[in-house]
């Protein structure tokens, strides 16, 4: 029988106030596309800005919350800021342009699509500040960054789906735990590999048969883009209809997809959010979201612009783990009278197992 956790979780979702303020952004967009602070007037000339992918900063996930990093670093800066918002990958190498004609002394490009725009751009304006988040630069992929004026911001969310995997396994009363996602990108494989671990972990310590589908470690179902469209709900909905009863989206705003494979199927699915705290962030999930693997994008894209804003900017890559509450997983909110009175104690070991090394994790940047 599941029963209720006594506290204990707390202590794993030392990120989860970054989805705290998961309202949607209130800048209002011009027709260039560019926006200015909605403070008072600026003491500082310098100029932070930040452009998105194709997902928008009101998606409730890493856009949203690189945004609010930025908007936090510019008030505490007293400075404006310039926002542009990308529709598609055609955007990218104009939006970067026009941030840049616009004076810009740093700017936040947000996700690993933006990666090669990013370079193209840092190499031609070598004076500006650049922080991208979520990937490493490398666009010839020779283990170094492209331009020298770039900080990539990376996550080893590996870890903390390793945790989320975990507690999926515990969890699931069919003994299968699903998880798909939008392309196979390692900045998204990266979840579904953790979980993969966390579950088999879970398997092989407990005597437990738990299958994990939908990402065989090299191979998996993926919707083919980052859009929350019908190919978003079909392919939840295959991992859904042999036999999953614990589902991780990984994608952006794909998870919508599995909210309506949910709700249509009528059965007890529960849903592993990414980026952000879904329970926080989208109050649509709040009957459904299991947990979240949180990525702490707010402080770590708040801490970039305010060392470019104090002329100490450090282009040395960041690597958030568990270590240093860079990644972490959200509480089981509506589900902490449903899970296992021993999770919480489990989870605790295996964080302090993964950072010290007892407990291996593999991914793309830990390989």
């Amino acid at each position: 029988m599941r029963k209720s956790v006594v506290g204990g979780i707390a202590a794993l979702a030392a990120t989860t106030v970054l989805a705290g303020c998961g309202d949607a952004p209130e800048e209002t967009t011009t027709g260039s596309g560019t926006s200015e602070s909605a403070g008072g007037e600026p003491t500082t000339d310098f100029l932070p800005c930040i452009v998105s992918d194709a997902g928008g900063f009101d998606d409730k996930s890493f856009n949203q919350l690189s945004y609010e990093g930025v908007v936090q670093a510019a008030d505490e800066l007293g400075a404006e800021f310039r926002e542009v918002e990308s529709n598609s990958e055609n955007d990218y190498g104009p939006n970067l342009e026009s941030l840049v004609s616009e004076g810009c002394d740093v700017i936040v490009t947000v996700g690993f699509a933006l990666s090669a725009a990013t370079v193209e751009s840092a190499s031609a304006n070598p004076d500006i500040d650049y922080v991208l988040i979520d990937d490493a630069a490398d666009n010839d992929f020779d283990g170094t960054k492209d331009a020298d004026n770039v900080k990539p911001v990376l996550f080893d969310t590996a870890q903390a789906a390793f945790l989320a995997g975990y507690a999926a396994a515990d969890f699931t009363e069919t003994g299968t735990v699903g998880t798909y996602g939008g392309q196979p990108f390692p900045t998204v494989t990266v979840f579904m590999d953790g979980f993969k671990q966390g579950a088999e972990y879970y398997a092989s310590e407990n005597g437990k048969d738990v299958k994990v589908i939908g990402w065989d470690g090299k191979e998996g179902s993926f919707t083919g883009g980052f859009e929350a469209n019908q190919t978003a709900t079909t392919t939840a909905k295959q991992l859904l209809d042999q036999g999953a009863d614990v589902i991780l989206p990984v994608g952006g705003p794909i998870y919508q997809g599995a909210l309506t494979a949910i709700a249509d199927s009528g059965n007890d699915v529960a849903l592993v959010g990414v980026d952000a705290d879904f329970f926080e962030t989208d109050p649509n999930t709040q009957d459904v979201v299991f947990t979240s693997i949180l990525k702490n994008m707010k402080v770590s894209t708040y801490e970039a612009v305010m060392s470019a804003g104090n002329e100490s900017f450090d282009a040395e890559a960041y690597v958030g783990t568990l270590e240093n509450d860079g990644v972490g997983i959200a509480p089981f909110h509506n589900y902490e009278d449903k899970v296992s009175d021993t999770l919480a104690a489990d989870l605790e070991e295996i964080r302090a197992g993964i950072i010290d090394g007892s407990i291996e994790v593999t991914s793309y940047l830990n390989p």
